[in-house]
């Protein structure tokens, strides 16, 4: 009987710890479930996606060229969705809080906007990226730039699209709903039915079901959101009260994130520089761990940027707090993630990739190069938190400064490293400069926990 109570009482402390614990801890666990569920879902389709770019095109040309146009024309897209989502989120909560009558106004002259935003980028992408294609300075070979050209065009539509689909994601998320999270696998899925449907016909099928996938993504976002009345036509005018706070964040969230994405672009002039394939050999080891990553940056970031920017438009006291405790628990768990990860890697990949234009040779140097992209882990998931507190606040200085800093080191490092290391001194200079980071935002923590 005593073994019995014995045995009992710490899971009763727990279960009372876990009850009495403060409801935003309770909000970012229901949120973080959701998100993480829907990620797994979705990189499960991703995963299948690229299995079957592997084993249709391999490490390749084709593939080269083909990821060399996607991620330059990608670039701002991301750039517009993570400033969106970390501004427009803590903003919807005080609007909603205060002036929720100028949320649909502000809705549609947004999306007019937005709308305008795409067709520019689109046109610059049409006209300008042949140009720079063509550049020596590259470091493409010359039939690689060739094949990239003739992607341009048909590529450069996903731009508008890429737009229009960030912001009703980030509608959708300052809503507090999670399912754009699932929603985000449409392009994945279609892509993967267009690469099996159509066997024959070179790199068209990859390019023609990309900008399929961005269509259908766009629709699958705009038919629940018109549903739900939170869609507007689209005016033309700025006259909402709500862009001023919109532009104070803006202005100063796109310079930093800009610099910070940007990362992803000098990666890809690194890797073309070190012959062909590199660029296929980086892209493949990023993806495996894009699945990683993305099930944290999604399931953490999205669960707890609204928890915290609600808890900061009511006064917001115990929000250092809750951060603490979160980013402890996701420096351990990037930890453990990294270890097992590490361990399980060369099986892994060749389960994934290791068919049909994937060679063996390939799953070495993929293996290889994705292991020490995992130094980054841990110091990652931690930073997640900490940015959806550093947005919550509203401080968007403190990110800017922190986004120069980072990608200062991270280019430095990238410059001494990749001569003699390869693709393996990008991912190590990765790891230093995380680590940078999360040390200068721990300090600004503790520092603005005291004012």
């Amino acid at each position: 009987m005593n073994s019995a109570m014995k045995c009992e009482m710490p899971f009763s402390r727990l279960y009372r710890r876990l009850r009495d614990a403060h409801p935003d801890h309770h909000a970012i666990a229901r949120g973080m479930a959701w998100v993480a569920l829907f990620v797994f879902l979705g990189k499960l389709v991703a995963a299948a996606k690229e299995m079957a770019i592997a084993y249709r095109y391999g490490v390749s040309a084709e593939v080269d060229a083909y990821l060399f146009v996607f991620n330059l024309v990608s670039w701002p897209v991301s750039v517009w969705f993570s400033v969106l989502t970390i501004v427009l989120i803590p903003l919807v909560a005080r609007i909603r809080q205060s002036e929720l009558t100028e949320l649909p106004r502000f809705r549609s002259e947004l999306l007019g906007f937005t709308i305008l935003l795409g067709l520019a980028l689109t046109l610059i992408g049409w006209l300008g990226l042949p140009l720079l294609l063509s550049a020596k300075w590259t470091g493409l070979p010359d039939a690689t730039a060739a094949t990239a050209i003739n992607m341009v065009p048909p590529l450069a539509l996903l731009a508008s699209l890429g737009i229009l689909i960030s912001l009703f994601s980030a509608w959708m998320l300052a809503a507090g709903r999670h399912a754009n999270t699932l929603l985000e696998s449409v392009p994945a899925l279609v892509i993967l039915v267009a690469i099996f449907a159509f066997p024959g016909g070179g790199v068209e099928p990859l390019v023609w079901g990309t900008l399929a996938g961005f269509a259908f993504h766009l629709l699958s976002l705009a038919v629940p959101l018109a549903r739900k009345n939170e869609m507007e036509a689209p005016r033309y005018t700025r006259q909402s009260p709500q862009w001023t706070p919109f532009w104070q964040g803006f202005g100063i969230m796109l310079a930093g994130q800009a610099v910070m994405s940007f990362i992803g672009i000098i990666d890809q002039f690194f890797a073309a520089h070190l012959g062909t394939g590199a660029i296929a050999t980086l892209s493949y080891a990023n993806r495996i761990l894009a699945l990683i990553l993305g099930m944290g940056a999604m399931a953490v970031s999205r669960a707890t940027l609204p928890v915290f920017s609600q808890a900061q438009a009511q006064g917001g006291e115990h929000v250092h707090r809750v951060a603490i405790h979160w980013v402890r628990l996701m420096l351990t768990l990037g930890a453990v993630t990294m270890m097992v990860s590490w361990w399980l890697a060369p099986w892994g990949i060749k389960l994934l990739f290791e068919r049909g234009a994937f060679t063996a040779q390939d799953t070495v140097m993929v293996a290889e190069v994705f292991r020490y992209g995992l130094l980054k882990l841990p110091s990652f998931f931690a930073l997640l938190v900490v940015s959806s507190l550093l947005a919550s606040t509203r401080n968007f200085r403190v990110w800017v400064f922190s986004a120069v800093l980072f990608v200062s080191l991270r280019t430095a490092l990238s410059f001494a490293l990749t001569p003699s290391l390869g693709l393996k001194g990008l991912m190590i200079s990765d790891a230093c400069a995380y680590g940078v980071a999360l040390v200068f935002y721990l300090v600004w923590m503790r520092t603005w926990n005291k004012q």
